[in-house]
C-alpha cells in the first residue's frame, strides 16, 4: 500500500489492518494492539519517509500479523521508534510488537525500512 496522503493514512491502515486480523484469526486483545501499531506508524512515519510518501506492506498468516514501512530516510527508522516513547510507558512498539527489525535498503538515498511482527496463538 503506498499512501501519498498522509492524512489518509491512519483511516485506510486500521481498515485493511481490521480485514487483515480477522483472516489471520487474531485475538481481539492483539487486534488492538495492531491498530496501536497502526496508530503509531500513521502518526509519525510520514515525518521520517522521503518526501512524506510511506509504504507499507502488510502480511497476515494465521498466527501472525507483519508490518513492513518502507521509503525511510537515512535513520528515519530510528526517528520512528523513538517517536513510539512515551513518558512512563516506554516504547509502546517494542512493548507490543514481537519483533522489531531495521532495514537498510542499501540505495544511493540511504533509505530504510521498519519491520514489526505481532503474532498470536492461532
Amino acid at each position: 500500500m503506498l499512501v501519498r496522503n498522509d492524512g489518509l493514512l491512519g483511516p485506510v491502515l486500521t481498515r485493511v489492518i481490521g480485514m487483515l486480523a480477522a483472516r489471520a484469526q487474531c485475538p481481539i486483545d492483539r487486534l488492538d494492539d495492531a491498530l496501536l501499531v497502526a496508530d503509531a506508524v500513521a502518526a509519525h512515519s510520514p515525518e521520517y519517509s522521503n518526501d512524506r510518501i510511506v509504504e507499507i506492506k502488510l502480511a497476515a498468516q494465521e498466527g501472525m500479523i507483519e508490518f513492513t514501512v518502507s521509503g525511510l530516510r537515512a535513520q528515519g527508522a530510528q526517528g520512528l521508534l523513538s517517536e513510539s516513547d512515551l513518558p512512563g510507558v516506554g516504547n509502546v512498539l517494542e512493548q507490543v510488537a514481537d519483533a522489531v527489525e531495521v532495514h537498510d535498503g542499501g540505495g544511493a538515498d540511504g533509505g530504510e525500512s521498519l519491520v514489526l511482527r505481532l503474532g498470536f496463538e492461532a
